[in-house]
């Protein structure tokens, strides 16, 4: 099953997608996921998308543009649509959007500890740079280079 993604653009747009799982982010250093949160993202230049399966939000994702890169991260997708494939469509909007931009390179940003992460970004051709984020470098940055 295909996912789609829209670009929140309103108020209610952006409450929809944190309604969609409160506990979102919830570890990810200098955010909060709640609307000022979000809203402070959105105001640094980070695009917020509701990624939905028919009518449901199952994932948040956050894009932001500098110059010819593409930074990238996400919410985990809903647990009772996990397995299902949708995280790598979430993979491929990324390189969509890149290549529709004609960006060159996609950074991806997820915490230290998330191995399912560190395998997908693997098995899309990302590769774990040496940078980390955070206070105690709980985040590692990911770079994948797009022909």
């Amino acid at each position: 099953m295909s996912l789609s993604f829209s670009k929140a653009s309103s108020n209610q747009e952006i409450q929809n997608i944190l309604d969609y799982n409160i506990n979102a982010f919830v570890d990810s250093p200098g955010f909060t996921w709640d609307l000022s949160g979000i809203k402070r993202e959105i105001d640094g230049g980070w695009d917020l998308y509701g990624v939905q399966f028919e009518k449901e939000i199952i994932a948040a994702v956050f894009l932001r543009v500098d110059g010819e890169n593409l930074f990238t991260k996400n919410t985990a997708v809903k647990i009772n649509h996990q397995g299902s494939g949708y995280s790598h469509q979430i993979k491929d909007f990324f390189e969509l959007r890149a290549r529709e931009l004609k960006l060159r390179v996609i950074f991806h940003f997820c915490r230290i500890d998330d191995f399912r992460m560190y395998s997908l970004n693997e098995s899309h051709g990302y590769k774990k740079t040496s940078r980390r984020l955070g206070k105690n470098g709980e985040v590692v940055e990911w770079r994948k280079t797009i022909d």
